[in-house]
């Protein structure tokens, strides 16, 4: 699937205001794990009050362990720090990776900023190795504005 193409449902799904926010961060994690297929496990972290931590949003996909992350344990937690974009071809290579699952191979996690404040992310993880490509990213910043504008 054209990652481009899935933009136009992104923001149709926003727009519903009749439906709540959570509702509407669900239908994406939806749309993004059923039609991208080396999409696994698609959901949203968010800065849990004014506490140093990550409270789990929305998501699909099989049930994790890490509702709340510490910031800066993990690909969420280094994210919520460093407010930049972490792709990792191979979380067999990385010291601060966070298991969720045996099958998970591969993760991507673009912060959403709101006036300039990342507020959260949007971590996918993938059971193939290297599967994101900067189409992924910057499709990815899409959705992240996309949500922002609804938080």
């Amino acid at each position: 699937m054209n990652l481009d193409n899935l933009k136009p449902k992104v923001t149709e799904i926003v727009s519903i205001t009749n439906e709540t926010v959570e509702n509407r961060l669900y239908n994406i994690c939806e749309l993004l794990e059923k039609n991208v297929d080396y999409y696994n496990w698609v959901g949203f972290y968010f800065k849990n009050g004014d506490k140093n931590e990550l409270k789990l949003g929305p998501y699909v996909g099989a049930p994790t362990d890490h509702t709340i992350i510490p910031l800066g344990k993990g690909i969420c937690g280094q994210v919520a720090v460093s407010n930049e974009n972490f792709v990792v071809p191979n979380v067999a290579a990385q010291d601060n990776y966070l298991a969720c699952s045996i099958s998970v191979k591969a993760e991507i996690v673009i912060p959403i900023f709101i006036n300039g404040k990342n507020v959260g992310q949007i971590d996918i993880d993938s059971n193939t190795t290297n599967p994101f490509t900067k189409d992924d990213e910057y499709f990815l910043e899409f959705v992240c504005t996309k949500v922002a504008e609804i938080m």
